[in-house]
This record gives C-alpha cells, sequence and structure tokens, in this order.
C-alpha cells in the first residue's frame, strides 16, 4: 500500500508569469506536506493520528524552480519574470528548470524567435542564480513556519490574512446619486430618435401563425457565385446528355422503320385460321 499525493493548484490573481508562480507554489506545497505516520507489522497497518504522532513530511531530494525569460526584438533584448503586459507584445519564451545544484531539469521554448547558443548558455547561468535565491527564500520560509508552530503562535491562512498577503481583485464600493434621476430620463429621451413604426397586434395569416412587423426578404435557398456557375454547367450537361438521348431515340425509330419496310407482314383470317404471306408491294394501300 501507497500514498497517493495529488496537488491543485488555484490562480486568485494572474499578472503574468504563472509557470514561475506555480512551480514555487507547487514544490513549498509539497515540501511543507505532512501525511500521517504509519507502522505496518506483518499484514497489520496502522496509521496514527496527528495527536498519536507526529505527521512525517515527504522525501523531497531537490527542489526544481522554474525560471522565465522573454525575447524582444528576434532576441536582441532579454527580459526576466515578465508580468502579463510584457508577455502580450513578447517574441518569444524560454523556461528553463533547475535545481540549487546547476542540474537542468527541463527547458521548454515558444513563440516565434530563433534563440542561439550563447543565448540559451546565458539563460542557464541567470537561472543558477535566480534558484539559488529562490531555494534559500523557500527554505526560511519553512523553518519560520516550522519555528511558529512549535511556540504556538500563528501561521499558515491565520499569519497572511491580517498582512494581505491573500490579494484578489476587489473593488472599492462606489455611491450612486439617484437625484433627478427622472428628469435625466425624460431629456435622453426627449434627444432620442423616435421608434421606427412596428404593428400593435399581430398579424394573423392562418391559424396558428403569426408576424410581427414585415421582416427581411428570405435569402433561404439562394445559391453563391460559384454555386451558380456549377448548376449551370450541370444543366447545359444535362441538356446535352438529353439531346444525345433525343437523337439517339430518333436513329433508332428510323432503323425500325426501314427493318419494318424490307420484312414481309403476316396477316391472320379469323374465320379460316390460315396465315397469309404478302410481299410488301401486295399490301392494299387501306391495310397498310
Amino acid at each position: 500500500q501507497v500514498w497517493q499525493i495529488r496537488l491543485d493548484m488555484h490562480l486568485l490573481n494572474h499578472d503574468g508569469n504563472i509557470t514561475d508562480a506555480a512551480s514555487i507554489a507547487g514544490i513549498v506545497a509539497l515540501c511543507h506536506f505532512r501525511r500521517p505516520d504509519v507502522s505496518v507489522q506483518g499484514e497489520e497497518v496502522t496509521v496514527y493520528t496527528p495527536e498519536e504522532r507526529d505527521p512525517v513530511p515527504l522525501s523531497i531530494h531537490h527542489m526544481p524552480i522554474c525560471v522565465s525569460f522573454a525575447f524582444f526584438h528576434q532576441g536582441t533584448y532579454l527580459l526576466v519574470d515578465p508580468t502579463e503586459r510584457e508577455e502580450r507584445v513578447m517574441d518569444g519564451l524560454l523556461v528553463i528548470a533547475m535545481n540549487k545544484h546547476h542540474e537542468i531539469c527541463t527547458i521548454q521554448s515558444s513563440g516565434v524567435v530563433m534563440l542561439l547558443q550563447d543565448q540559451i548558455l546565458r539563460c542557464s547561468k541567470i537561472t543558477a542564480v535566480k534558484v539559488a535565491e529562490i531555494t534559500e527564500l523557500i527554505q526560511k520560509a519553512l523553518e519560520n513556519d516550522q519555528k511558529a508552530r512549535k511556540e504556538g503562535g500563528k501561521f499558515g491562512f491565520a499569519e497572511s490574512i491580517p498582512n494581505q498577503r491573500i490579494t484578489a481583485f476587489k473593488m472599492e464600493s462606489a455611491a450612486v446619486d439617484t437625484n433627478d434621476v427622472e428628469e435625466q430620463a425624460g431629456e435622453i429621451i426627449a434627444k432620442a430618435d423616435p421608434p421606427a413604426e412596428v404593428f400593435a397586434n399581430p398579424v394573423l395569416h392562418t391559424p396558428g401563425t403569426a408576424q410581427i412587423g414585415e421582416g427581411i426578404e428570405s435569402s433561404w435557398g439562394d445559391l453563391e457565385e460559384s454555386e451558380k456557375e456549377e448548376a449551370v454547367e450541370e444543366e447545359g450537361d444535362s441538356e446535352a446528355a438529353a439531346f444525345e438521348c433525343e437523337k439517339v431515340e430518333t436513329e433508332d425509330a428510323s432503323t425500325r422503320t426501314e427493318t419494318k419496310k424490307d420484312e414481309p407482314i403476316v396477316l391472320s383470317d379469323s374465320e379460316e385460321e390460315e396465315v397469309v404471306i404478302l410481299e410488301p408491294q401486295e399490301i392494299p394501300r387501306k391495310t397498310r
């Protein structure tokens, strides 16, 4: 059996460079976290409450800290820890995660700027200095928190709220003057353009339907220019195909007529039940 730890971050106020702030908040939360102490005897697992045993910290070997660099004018100018406005106009962003032992954990580049090797080496040297400073601040903050807890003083949110360390979007309430509201509304209405003429009652064309106003012409089913050209081409192709089909049928009909002229015609006599075969020149005019 193992412990499963999940870390969620909620942003209260964003003024740029959220990656660095989130990395510092995340690593501090993991270093500050304490899990309940556990003892295992055979297959029996015992989880102790904070009153029975002090909680145990996590085994964190190093603190990877992110440092962001904003580039302007295709890398000519370099800026550390950009604000939200600076991020809007920057050409590219480089984020380097490093610990205090100068070990690079990750590098991420984004934007439309092409970085040279010297620029990346320069950023890595600056990152080493910044990571050492931030790590020292984190360790001092954790030590002060642990010392305050042992002495029974204020810590955590209880300490942050009076000092206004937790900030969020806040707007002071403003008084609204409601005097002479009716007079001002009357002046605005008098200066405004008169409304367009509308029907007071809906027009009933048929039972179950109604109309208010004239509306606009329906464009449903109208074809675009390209669609109209395709429709004309398809109509022309269909007319040509119909003409070819009619021509073929006419030729077949004439062929059948010529064939019937050469072939003998068979007539039957219903009374004598005899079949008489006549040649084409012997066929009476009326019978033909």
